[in-house]
């Protein structure tokens, strides 16, 4: 009985502490098939991945899917994912959403952009709405895009 009450204390615990923008813990799943990529053509994904992304600055259109980039490489989306997975350690999502906010955090100190505010930034960075700006933004910096800028400007 009180090995119950101290499992469903502890519980409550970890409820009330809430993460920032609904934020969860990473799982890392195993996958069987991220194990059958033969490096050679993973490797030569990478590379394209890596130029129709950040070169092409494909991140920026908040439209262009995991599908799309899958097409153009002549691939299906299941093997790019596992491709991304495994070069880059993370999923399709977070890979743009983090050369998104590479680029806002250059864009929000920039002089030349000092009258945009924070919507607008988001937006010529590829997010379609505030609320994933925000999520993305804190998700890689732990910070939020006014809360950076403010402290930037001060610096």
């Amino acid at each position: 009985m009180r090995e119950n009450n101290e499992k469903e204390q502890k519980r409550q615990e970890e409820a009330s502490v809430r993460k920032p923008y609904n934020m969860r813990e990473r799982k890392i799943k195993e996958a069987a098939y991220r194990g059958m990529i033969r490096a050679e053509l993973a490797d030569e994904l990478y590379d394209k991945i890596m130029n129709i992304l950040i070169i092409e600055k494909k991140y920026k259109d908040p439209n262009y899917s995991a599908r799309d980039l899958a097409k153009e490489l002549n691939t299906n989306t299941r093997y790019l994912s596992a491709v991304i997975n495994s070069r880059f350690g993370m999923n399709y999502s977070c890979l743009v959403n983090e050369y998104r906010i590479k680029e806002a955090l250059h864009l929000l100190v920039d002089k030349r952009y000092a009258d945009k505010n924070v919507e607008e930034i988001s937006a010529m960075v590829g997010f379609s709405n505030r609320q994933s700006f925000y999520a993305a933004f804190y998700k890689n910096t732990g910070e939020t895009p006014n809360g950076y800028r403010k402290r930037k400007r001060g610096a």
